[in-house]
């Protein structure tokens, strides 16, 4: 009974392993959506981009450049800032909750040596993908910004994210036409729009909130789940050979009462050895087929789930 039902056990401890991979890769919350999108979406040029926004033609491209703007602030620093988020945090009890998240921005788009496009920055949200700074402390630091009912001694984070137009960027999008007729990249079609100022390694590093752990062992859980079903398919294939086999060894037939002569030729097999291959040779091919198409479905699962390949 267990070499029976040993392949469909493999099996499923395959599709366990798989589905236990993307589940670690979904708790990884919206990081794991835009980190997707930054490797696998397909890079245009500027000026093509622009034409397909002129041509209403929908489709979700990247563009690089320089951050480009007219009227830029600056921080604390003197540096020159087309964009800047500032999100404070506070510790009630066991959860941390945010109770300022404020975007200071003017209007800025991106530029190559060729064209440039405007960026919709009021549609950017998650998808803002920068080395945020980040100080710690407790409520009282924050003076007149912490809420009355937090107490004093509440911890709290403050973030600012910030996009400087000395910067290089790479942002992902739709290419549309703004009200007055300028090519922009926004989002849509439930894809976000994406800004990241940091090389394609360190963007995900940041989305995976620096626990480099989850993605290296959902990627084991992926390999892990492939092996065990090839494993489970090749054993239920080779099982399936031998019983195909077994149903076209010729029927034994009863001893002949009169005696006869033994002949030297005739199936050489020794004693209880099992049935050959020769027989069922169509089960073999369509047995490697089906393992052929299992480690193909396998490596393009594998690829979907983690991003693949960054397109050139």
């Amino acid at each position: 009974m267990i070499p029976a039902v040993l392949p469909l056990l493999l099996v499923a401890g395959g599709v366990a392993a798989v589905g236990a991979g993307f589940a670690i890769l979904r708790s990884l919350g919206p990081g794991y959506r835009i980190g997707r999108l930054l490797i696998t979406t397909p890079s245009v040029a500027v000026a093509d981009a622009a034409r397909m926004a002129a041509a209403g033609e929908r489709r979700y491209v990247a563009i690089e450049g320089r951050i480009d703007g007219d009227d830029e602030f600056e921080d604390a620093a003197h540096n020159p800032l087309v964009l800047r988020r500032t999100r404070i945090a506070a510790r009630v009890g066991r959860r941390w909750e945010r109770f300022e998240d404020g975007l200071e921005v003017v209007p800025f788009g991106i530029r190559d040596a060729v064209a440039g496009m405007a960026v919709d920055s009021r549609a950017l949200g998650e998808g803002l993908v920068v080395m945020s700074r980040v100080s710690r402390g407790v409520a009282r630091d924050l003076a007149d910004r912490a809420p009355a009912s937090l107490p004093p001694d509440a911890p709290a984070v403050v973030t600012i994210d910030q996009v400087s137009s000395v910067e290089h960027a790479r942002v992902l999008g739709w290419p549309v036409l703004d009200p007055d007729g300028r090519p922009m990249m926004t989002a849509g079609g439930s894809r976000p729009l994406v800004l990241s100022t940091l090389e394609t390694g360190e963007a995900m590093r940041i989305l995976a909130r620096g626990k480099r752990w989850r993605p290296r062992l959902a990627a084991a859980a992926f390999v892990l789940g492939g092996a065990l079903v090839l494993l489970g398919l090749l054993d239920g294939g080779l099982s399936a050979i031998g019983a195909v086999g077994a149903l076209d060894a010729p029927a034994a037939l009863a001893a002949d009462p009169s005696p006869a002569p033994t002949s030297m030729g005739g199936d050489t097999r020794s004693s209880g050895e099992g049935p050959g291959l020769v027989g069922a040779p169509g089960a073999a091919i369509v047995a490697v087929l089906a393992l052929g198409l299992a480690s193909v479905g396998a490596t393009l699962l594998y690829v979907r789930a983690t991003g693949g390949p960054r397109p050139h």
